[in-house]
């Protein structure tokens, strides 16, 4: 692999911070933001943001690292192991993240419905478009995990 440009304009960094803030703020659970932000991450292949958000979800929000290790198969981990809210926000993460394979399926937005506020789900949305975008920034520059990103 070869390196690429570390530089990241200040503005669109600046710019890409305050929006994950924004995102995050209008979620009650920020365990959610962190899961649906390292299942993207893992669909996307972004070591550098799987390693962000497990230190985050882990370190500042006590999370199991069981779980965090059993999030790539969330389906087949049983019902016990990640609730129906955070299994809706998984289902929702997926379809966005994999949009332009079938778009963004009517059960997965009515199931996420069911468990999140209209405001909440709004934000959900945004967080899970913004790991997205930063999951773009990082693999495409080549940063690694623990790397600086900009």
């Amino acid at each position: 692999m070869t390196a690429r440009t570390r530089e990241l304009d200040t503005d669109v960094r600046v710019a890409m911070q305050s929006l994950s803030a924004a995102a995050k703020k209008g979620l009650a659970d920020p365990i959610v933001a962190e899961l649906a932000s390292i299942r993207a991450s893992q669909i996307n292949e972004c070591a550098f943001c799987l390693d962000m958000h497990v230190d985050i979800a882990v370190g500042k929000h006590g999370e199991s690292p069981k779980r965090i290790a059993l999030l790539n198969a969330w389906r087949e981990a049983g019902d016990d192991t990640f609730n129906d809210r955070e299994r809706a926000a998984l289902a929702l993460t997926e379809a966005i993240t994999l949009l332009p394979q079938d778009g963004v399926p009517d059960e997965a937005y009515e199931a996420a419905a069911k468990h999140f506020t209209e405001p909440e789900l709004a934000h959900l949305i945004a967080v899970i478009t913004v790991i997205n975008t930063w999951n773009r920034l990082m693999v495409s520059r080549r940063i690694e995990p623990g790397g600086p990103a900009w």
